[in-house]
């Protein structure tokens, strides 16, 4: 196998993974996963807004998912470390997760997106942006997009600055995309000033 071929295989292993975990504990609040290599096999670094419900009783959960992990998606001796989120409402997928969650409750598009932004506000974003889109209100599709503070669109800062996730979710009209950009409270290239000395007094 190539070294090329080698890597996209590797990376799509970790997308297939990503996904099953994304499903398997969704009520846990999943925001993500980290695969590194070590001597004795695979650390698998599990974020989470709930760590309790990832490890389950006695550590149940835990163990089916590193017995899963190994037997079905052939990773070799998984060790799975969970890790708790600090600010949930500044992790655009677990916000995505929760917009999902609303609408699947039968809460209306527009309230579930307004209380997200306002979650997202409060947690010292300095903006954010949800777009919803799938039957909203008719039996043609289309999109909303909903707003607070600013939001990069383009540039170096929102490589770092911005954090995006995009979800989806089957409700009885069909099936409705989730996208989250959180405009996180961090200094930007556009935050730097250069602030003049004044003249020092003659002696």
């Amino acid at each position: 196998m190539s070294v090329m071929r080698f890597f996209l295989a590797k990376s799509s292993k970790n997308m297939i993974i990503d996904n099953y975990l994304r499903n398997e504990l969704k009520r846990a609040g999943y925001a993500g996963v980290e695969f590194q290599k070590t001597p004795l096999g695979n650390r698998v670094v599990i974020y989470a807004e709930r760590p309790g419900m990832v490890i389950g009783r006695q550590g149940a959960t835990i163990r089916d998912l590193a017995h899963v992990i190994e037997t079905k998606y052939n990773l070799e001796n998984p060790q799975i470390a969970v890790i708790p989120v600090q600010t949930p409402e500044l992790n655009a997928r677990i916000m995505a997760g929760r917009v999902a969650s609303a609408l699947e409750r039968g809460i209306h598009f527009r309230r579930a997106a307004f209380i997200a932004l306002r979650q997202i506000s409060e947690a010292g974003a300095r903006g954010a942006e949800i777009i919803i889109r799938g039957k909203l209100s008719t039996e043609r599709a289309r999109y909303e997009k909903f707003k607070t503070g600013a939001i990069l669109k383009a540039g170096q800062p929102r490589k770092y600055a911005v954090d995006t996730a995009v979800t989806h979710v089957q409700l009885k009209p069909g099936m409705f995309g989730i996208k989250v950009n959180i405009y996180l409270p961090v200094n930007t290239i556009d935050d730097i000033h250069v602030v003049e000395q004044p003249p020092k007094a003659a002696e």
